[in-house]
């Protein structure tokens, strides 16, 4: 174990073995770290953090914080953080509002810079979260998602497996598992094929999520007849989880850019309709 002489450690805290602390680094009373974890300097692990085996938290992270909330709870939950992950400079990460609730990240994530994982986030594995990005409150993401730059997830929103969240996007309805959100429009503008790749999906696979994405977003159907279309001929696979998924949203989904062609009523302008409809006014 190595901690730095300028670096302050309550007695009270528990350390697992390999374990180096860094310059200046705060740990207070009932946080627990795990083996060969790394802190870099100017770290604060807070009362009530758990991190796991084999994390690596920068400079001026902040773990284990208050929840920012009006109400502010006299006994908070915990923050509770799994193996193998890097956490990058000024990531702050929050207790959950109620002592029996935790605030969780999973394992193998990548936080960027100044990441914000507010309280009773839920964080799955083998999830990258870039630069500037805000998880409010409650927000579930699932694993292997990717949030993009400046990337702003409203509190009860949830994030899908394998979804691509891009840059400076505003969600704001639950985003579906596999597809692609455009950081422009914050629309869905298709399935994440690159990721899907990456990820190890065989053509086959993708096809049918081609298929059941067809269902999600190309037709006319009303709701409830969509999700009862997307069980009955999605019952297994990855693309089962397409009805899964939607069946437990409370905020809807993130409609896509593209209207569908049976669509009357136009609730939006495309954007070529806008650039013209600008170049009339003026």
């Amino acid at each position: 174990m190595k901690i730095h002489p300028t670096a302050v450690v309550s007695p009270e805290a528990r350390l697992g073995s390999n374990v180096e602390i860094g310059p200046l680094c705060i740990v207070e009373p009932d946080a627990q770290i795990g083996d060969d974890c790394v802190l870099h300097g100017h770290v604060t692990i807070k009362s009530g953090t758990i991190l796991g085996n084999g994390n690596r938290v920068f400079e001026s992270a902040i773990l284990g914080g208050l929840p920012q909330h009006v109400h502010m709870p006299e006994r908070p939950g915990r923050v509770v953080i799994g193996n193998g992950n890097t956490i990058r400079e000024n990531v702050t990460i929050h207790r959950a509002l109620r002592e029996d609730v935790d605030t969780i990240v999973g394992n193998n994530n990548l936080l960027m810079v100044n990441t914000h994982v507010a309280h009773d986030c839920v964080v799955g594995s083998n999830i990258i979260v870039t630069n500037n990005a805000m998880l409010g409150g409650h927000v579930h993401v699932e694993d292997r998602a990717y949030v993009s730059g400046g990337v702003a997830v409203h509190q009860f929103c949830r994030i899908g497996t394998l979804a691509m969240v891009g840059g400076q996007s505003h969600v704001v309805k639950d985003v579906p598992p596999y597809v692609t959100v455009d950081g422009l429009s914050s629309y869905v503008v298709g399935l994440n094929q690159v990721g899907l790749r990456r990820a190890g999906y065989t053509p086959e696979q993708i096809s049918q999520l081609k298929t059941a994405y067809r269902v999600l977003y190309r037709n006319t159907l009303l709701w409830e007849e969509l999700l009862s279309q997307l069980k009955a001929e999605f019952p297994e696979g990855p693309a089962a989880h397409f009805h899964e998924f939607c069946s437990q949203t409370k905020r809807g989904i993130v409609p896509e850019r593209r209207m569908p062609p049976g669509a009357t009523i136009k609730l939006r302008h495309e954007p070529e309709q806008e650039g013209l409809l600008r170049a009339k006014a003026g």
